[in-house]
């Protein structure tokens, strides 16, 4: 969780002028956005719920769709990726940048905390969406069997798995089950359609078949509350299903309170403002059938 798994120090990738820069930037700009950040359109769903807790500040979207997914990439490219994006986010002032993507919560968070954000500016912060989660979890499961749903990229990770073992240690028990298909479902508006009905239904039997007894699911991947009703259709009663948006709202609220310092420099415009990798139009498109609202976007390279 704490190495660079790119192979290299990642000293190695930054150089003291960048650093300059950004630490100059930080003097000049007195209030900035929150940076909320994912490999594609599903932290809209995180956006959508931190807004509705925290409407009084401004928030800065930027989906990598241009690179999505990101479930199928390697530790390595989900860390570069992530960390450019970061950098992006950072040079447009944000000092406080969620990762409201579960792909780069597992593969990347740790590591930029820990060797990035020192040397790029360490009044800064990068928070994600796993450990708010599993701190809930905890209050949630009561017979201690848990299961995940993720990409295969979360999955394999095992962040969720290692996550809670370190903060319940052998008291929860945790049962990992990719979901490759329902990423494209939803991406291809097909959440209520017949081959949502196929796919849903077939992960939920596969995770049950390893353990009958689990009684909470965390759906683990930001696009996954798209397919909600379908999801509670075959999923059997009496099992919580675990939504993140407002956990990592709720999260949020509580880091605010507990660092004035950071909460102060915000914004309070109430104002948002969506960047994208990919094709602008195609991506208001999308992020309107998320956000059950219009949305205009800015096309920007990284």
């Amino acid at each position: 969780m704490g190495i660079n798994f790119m192979g290299t120090r990642v000293a190695d990738t930054l150089d003291s002028k960048e650093c300059r820069e950004f630490l100059q930037f930080s003097e000049l700009v007195q209030t900035s956005p929150i940076g909320v950040f994912d490999s594609g359109y599903g932290g809209l769903t995180i956006l959508k719920e931190i807004r509705h807790r925290l409407p009084q500040y401004d928030y800065l979207y930027l989906g990598d769709n241009a690179r999505a997914p990101y479930g199928v990439r390697s530790f390595d490219v989900v860390y570069r990726f992530t960390l450019e994006a970061v950098r992006y986010l950072f040079g447009c002032g944000c000092r406080l940048v969620i990762l409201a993507c579960n792909t780069a919560s597992a593969k990347a968070l740790r590591t930029i905390q820990q060797n990035d954000l020192p040397r790029l500016d360490p009044s800064r912060r990068v928070l994600g969406v796993i450990r708010p989660t599993v701190e809930k979890i905890g209050e949630i499961t009561r017979n201690g069997n848990v299961g995940i749903f993720g990409t295969p990229g979360t999955i394999q990770s095992q962040s969720y798995d290692i996550e809670i073992l370190k903060m319940y240690g052998g008291r929860l028990h945790t049962f990992g089950q990719p979901c490759p298909l329902w990423v494209p479902l939803v991406e291809n508006m097909e959440a209520d359609g017949p081959g949502a009905d196929y796919f849903v239904n077939k992960y939920i039997s596969l995770l049950l078949d390893r353990c009958p007894d689990i009684d909470s699911v965390i759906l683990g991947c930001t696009h996954y509350p798209l397919l909600i009703n379908k999801i509670r259709q075959y999923m059997p009663t009496g099992i919580t299903i675990v939504e993140q948006g407002r956990i990592v709202a709720d999260s949020l609220a509580d880091y605010l309170h507990r660092h004035p310092e950071m909460e102060q420099r915000l914004g309070r415009g109430g104002t948002v403002r969506y960047l994208t990798t990919e094709n602008a139009d195609r991506f208001g498109s999308m992020a309107t059938v998320f956000l059950n609202s219009p949305v205009a976007a800015t096309h920007i390279d990284l």
